[in-house]
């Protein structure tokens, strides 16, 4: 077994325009996951503007390993249809980490990511300053689709007694 570094929080936010799968609107949900882990939300019905804000929770054991997030529309009588994926490169997150930063005023920004053609970013991504944490806000476009968007923010859970990521203070 691996050595866990930490644990990495995923709210997962908000969809927004989601395909409809179904007549009248679809009843998505969320499914991560980073080998070997698979979580899932809950679904919402009927929203294609659905808004999960939940939590999930992975234990981190390579910063290099993607983490896929992939919508589903929940059927009654079928298999669930696919709504979009997504990746997550949680390297330029864990970059700062490793910085060590501590004592910055809340809400200050301490990095952006720019959407680019090797990331699903929608939008620009902020690391921002908050309570002791730095979180990372994003907006992620789903591939393989017309159109849709997740919304999700990474928090890292320093573990005592873990390998870590080499740094002192996260909290």
């Amino acid at each position: 077994m691996e050595d866990i570094l930490g644990l990495l929080r995923i709210r997962i936010l908000r969809g927004r325009n989601l395909v409809d799968r179904d007549v009248g609107g679809s009843d998505p949900y969320v499914v991560v996951t980073m080998e070997p882990h698979t979580l899932k939300t809950g679904v919402v019905k009927n929203n294609c503007n659905p808004e999960w804000n939940e939590e999930l929770t992975l234990s981190v054991t390579d910063v290099d390993v993607p983490i896929r997030l992939t919508v589903f529309d929940k059927d009654k009588f079928t298999a669930d249809d696919k709504i979009g994926d997504a990746e997550i490169d949680i390297k330029p997150y864990i970059k700062i980490l490793k910085m060590g930063l501590e004592n910055l005023p809340n809400g200050c920004v301490v990095s952006r990511v720019q959407p680019n053609r090797t990331n699903c970013l929608a939008d620009e991504s902020h690391m921002v300053w908050n309570n002791g944490k730095i979180i990372q806000n994003m907006p992620l476009r789903l591939r393989n689709v017309e159109s849709g968007e997740v919304e999700v923010q990474l928090e890292w859970i320093h573990v005592p007694g873990c390998k870590g990521l080499e740094i002192e203070r996260l909290s």
